[in-house]
């Protein structure tokens, strides 16, 4: 019975909330930064090869560099979600200790409120970063989508002479010229392939990753709020309780005075 207590003890002092949150956040990260870097790199091997296009040498900015950045990037957000995914699942650690050994031993500090306000902060930042992630996420999609419905068109409609030109995305400059259309050889292999397919999806699912990592920052941003609610009245439940003991004992003292003082009138 006793480590039936243990057990339900340990079970109750879980935050489930930041739990949730955590999970879904991994999740969305997860779905991102690995569909989003693999559907770079199909994107570099269309380009190359059905757009014939090349890496510009030395140190020009061109598409294959962006991606390149593109890339890192995720890797930085991949290491630094995961730092923070367990940062956060700390602090649910601590409130939830806080809120629920209020009488007890442990005691909330000053510093624990505002690690908490920092958190929430933190994490409100984060959100507005997530959101923009995924509009920018939506782009490719967006140029996927067109080409994807070029090829369908053209199985769709015989003789139709549809062009795709990368100048209207900003992919190349204006001067340079990459255009591909329906009745050259390389539009055909390209749609016929399952590359692009495959490219269309992992972004799509990278879209979807991303809109999770902003479902789970809202989702850590009411727990944090509810969690920094509830601290700050368990913080005025505590110097409710210090006050109402200390007027207490001074009573006790003021009654302790008066019985002794009229003992000794009487004696």
């Amino acid at each position: 019975m006793g480590c039936f207590e243990c057990c339900i003890k340990c079970l109750g002092g879980i935050p489930y909330a930041s739990l949730i949150a955590t999970i879904l956040l991994y999740a969305g990260v997860a779905l991102f930064c690995g569909c989003g870097h693999e559907a770079l790199s199909g994107t570099v091997n269309i380009l190359q090869t059905y757009f014939e296009m090349a890496r510009t040498a030395g140190d020009t900015l061109d598409v294959f560099t962006m991606i390149d950045i593109f890339k890192y990037v995720i890797y930085g957000i991949a290491a630094a979600f995961f730092v923070y995914g367990i940062l956060l699942m700390v602090e649910g650690f601590f409130t939830t200790g806080a809120i629920k050994d209020l009488y007890g031993d442990f005691k909330i500090t000053t510093c624990g409120r505002c690690v908490s306000a920092w958190f929430i902060m933190l994490t409100y930042v984060f959100m507005l970063a997530w959101l923009g992630v995924t509009a920018f996420t939506s782009l490719p999609v967006y140029m996927y989508f067109n080409l994807w419905t070029i090829c369908r068109n053209t199985t769709l409609v015989e003789g139709a002479n549809l062009c795709l030109d990368l100048r209207q995305f900003g992919i190349v400059t204006i001067g340079e010229e990459k255009k591909i259309c329906t009745v050259s050889e390389n539009f055909l292999r390209m749609c016929e392939s399952t590359e692009l397919n495959m490219t269309f999806h992992l972004f799509i699912v990278a879209l979807a990753g991303a809109g999770a990592a902003v479902i789970a920052m809202v989702h850590y941003l009411m727990v944090l709020s509810a969690n920094w609610a509830y601290v700050k009245d368990a913080c005025r439940m505590q110097k409710y309780e210090d006050i109402k003991s200390k007027e207490e004992q001074e009573l006790h003292d003021i009654h302790s005075t008066r019985s002794k003082e009229r003992l000794n009138a009487y004696t």
